[in-house]
């Protein structure tokens, strides 16, 4: 099954790393707020904690626009908890998908090889999918891009190419 943007999104509970700590989160926990949920593919690689690292460094930024970023890899808690000491703090909840199930539901899992693609997924209060971006693994996603789509979709308005906060939108959809 693959998540597609207007569906509900697919809920889960997941085993996960907050404040260091071991925790059960589940979607369902934040409903009410935006939710910004990414997959990547591994702990312990290349392009992974800089995407991690920036997402924790931009964590307010998210927070301000009522919206809670969670990351998602098909490692162990124990893998996260135990990067941590390579990363430093991680400002939201980081989870483990070892059953891949959640990475199959939204449609981000390599079969062959066992991982995510870099999935990005923006969530709305009442729990659809408002957008959604899946790339290889070799490239890093734009923190900056999903803020701005975030903001975008929280006008409630229809966004030109290249919209930013404070530009014109085209009015109501």
């Amino acid at each position: 099954m693959s998540v597609k943007v207007g569906q509900t999104a697919p809920d889960f509970t997941m085993q996960g790393l907050v404040d260091e700590k071991f925790q059960d989160i589940s979607l369902e926990d934040y409903r009410g707020k935006w939710v910004v949920l990414f997959f990547y593919p591994l702990d312990f690689t290349f392009i992974c904690p800089t995407e991690i690292t920036e997402f924790s460094k931009r964590d307010s930024e998210f927070k301000a626009l009522n919206a809670q970023v969670i990351g998602v890899s098909v490692d162990s808690v124990f893998s996260h908890k135990a990067w941590l000491k390579e990363l430093g703090k991680i400002n939201f909840p980081w989870l483990s998908d070892m059953t891949k199930e959640v990475s199959r539901k939204y449609g981000v899992l390599i079969e062959e090889k066992g991982i995510a693609l870099r999935g990005t997924f923006i969530i709305d209060t009442e729990g659809k999918v408002k957008y959604q971006l899946v790339h290889d693994l070799g490239v890093g996603r734009s923190i900056e891009e999903v803020l701005r789509v975030l903001k975008a979709l929280q006008t409630g308005e229809l966004c030109p190419v290249e919209w930013k906060p404070g530009k014109k939108t085209l009015g109501k959809a």
